[in-house]
């Protein structure tokens, strides 16, 4: 016992590290009287040590530790990168936030709290265990309820934080209760024990579908899947930009990577292998794969077709983050090796697209003091480099070619159609033709619309041109040169769920 102690923890070494500097950064922010940007520095110094540790984890195979409770596996590596990255992203961006500058606001438990909501999602990334992804689960979503509404003076903040509390609340108590009913059917709460347990045969088949409902209904919740996606567009638009951003690619990609362990480990047959048939053949008496093509479906639409109707650029973000959200589930309709690796070509692309649109729209609301379509007339002449960067993302996120978006539908799409999905890949192009409306909306303003009279020249300092530059380079660059990313990505998954 001792012995798988001290391999599980030297295997923790991250989140261990996270674990330390977030109480590293809480004394701090008590002994520090005159409070700058020491804890944003102190927090970027963790987060480099966590990647020196995470370089350094094994990728091979899966490494279940500290019993079956976590997973170590180059599935989990991949989406901690991305949750690492956008943590660092997220972290720079807050030292320019005007929005968390006025009046003074303390901000040393702010990066301790990003700190926090950092370690409960890589945890999420690796759980393996009913319990630890229910914990896991709430570390994240406490510290999101707080960071939510940190701008507590602003009118929608509160406002914000509350409607995340009461949805986050009613999400996390279906899930609880599907992880009760489920360990009451099986007896295991290890996510390996539950699907030796399911290929037996002798479980309560009724029972086990409701049980896997209710904690799709958790999942669902985490990624802003309709119809459990109420709380983002209220949430989005009251929190700061800066957590709207972090909440629309790393709490997403820790809600994708712990659904899709709890389905390909759960409830399929590992006898059946990559086949695009079969592969959700363990349970052939019920259709859990139509069951997420519709709420796929139900996302895609119900998010494009009302951020149509959206002035404020956070609430249109907000979404067509929803509407995104459905197109990553097309790849977990077909939870083949190919879809899956699908899904995390695609965070990739979606980690520099929509960080790079959140960081344009917070560029221009420091500047402007409003985050409505209307402060965008005429910003193509008055500031040039940041209306063609703010350009290439909103394209890549329509998914137009040359740009990464393209690649990354291109692969969902694939991946349906290899699967014979043909219904749901014209589904999720049309949802792309109805998405590019309202991104011409923003463009339109930009260029076409002339500025008021008295509005002057923008201009931005030369840090925040550079982090412009590195979101909007690899957009570029991705949709032209996307071979190595394909090749990680689908090495990922090779060994994946593999005990």
């Amino acid at each position: 016992m001792l012995e798988q102690i001290i391999h599980s923890v030297n295997l923790l070494k991250p989140e261990t590290t996270l674990a330390i500097t977030f109480c590293v950064l809480l004394v701090v922010d008590l002994i520090v009287k005159k409070r700058g940007s020491e804890t944003a520095w102190l927090a970027l110094i963790g987060l480099a040590i966590t990647g020196f540790f995470l370089m350094q984890e094994p990728a091979a195979g899966t490494n279940s530790i500290f019993f079956n409770m976590f997973a170590v596996d180059a599935f989990s590596i991949f989406f901690k990168f991305i949750i690492l990255a956008s943590t660092v992203m997220i972290v720079l961006f807050s030292l320019q936030s005007n929005e968390l500058k006025t009046k003074r606001r303390a901000l040393g438990e702010y990066y301790a709290l990003l700190i926090s909501l950092t370690l409960g999602m890589f945890l999420m990334t690796g759980a393996s265990n009913l319990l630890m992804m229910y914990l896991s689960l709430e570390l994240t979503s406490i510290s999101s309820y707080i960071l939510a509404g940190y701008t507590k003076d602003a009118d929608d903040s509160s406002e914000a934080s509350l409607k995340y509390v009461i949805y986050g609340a009613v999400s996390s108590g279906l899930m609880l209760y599907g992880i009760s009913i489920l360990y009451g059917l099986t007896g295991a709460i290890d996510i390996y024990g539950i699907n030796k347990t399911l290929m037996m045969g002798d479980v309560n088949m009724v029972a086990v579908v409701i049980a896997g409902i209710l904690i799709v209904a958790g999942f669902g919740y985490k990624i802003s899947a309709a119809p459990f996606h109420f709380w983002t567009p209220d949430v989005y638009e009251g929190a700061p930009i800066t957590i709207t951003a972090l909440l629309s690619v790393a709490s997403k990609a820790a809600g994708f990577a712990m659904m899709i362990r709890f389905f390909k480990v759960s409830f399929l047959d590992p006898t059946v292998g990559n086949l695009s048939f079969g592969s959700w053949a363990l349970f052939r008496g019920f259709e859990w794969n139509q069951i997420l093509a519709m709420i796929s479906v139900l996302t895609m639409t119900l998010g494009n077709l009302v951020a149509i109707w959206q002035d404020n650029l956070k609430r249109l973000l907000a979404y067509s983050s929803i509407a995104h959200a459905g197109y990553m589930l097309l790849g977990v309709v077909v939870l083949s090796n190919e879809g899956v690796a699908a899904v995390l070509i695609y965070f990739v692309v979606y980690f520099f697209m929509n960080l790079g649109a959140f960081y344009t729209v917070m560029l221009v609301a420091n500047k402007t003091g409003s985050e409505d379509i209307k402060e965008y007339k005429g910003l193509g002449y008055r500031s040039p480099l940041v209306s063609v960067a703010l350009t290439v993302f909103l394209l890549s996120l329509t998914g137009v070619p040359p740009t990464a978006g393209f690649v990354g539908k291109l692969y969902i799409f694939a991946a349906l159609i290899n699967a014979k999905w043909f219904w749901l890949a014209i589904a999720g192009a049309l949802n792309s033709v109805v998405s590019l409306y309202y991104y011409v909306r923003v463009l339109r303003n930009m260029f076409l619309r002339p500025a008021d009279p008295s509005a002057q020249p923008i201009s931005f300092s030369v840090p925040q041109i550079v982090i412009l530059l590195i979101l909007v380079i690899p957009t570029i660059l991705l949709g032209l040169y996307f071979g190595p990313l394909v090749e990680y990505a689908q090495a990922s998954i090779s060994m994946f769920g593999v005990h």
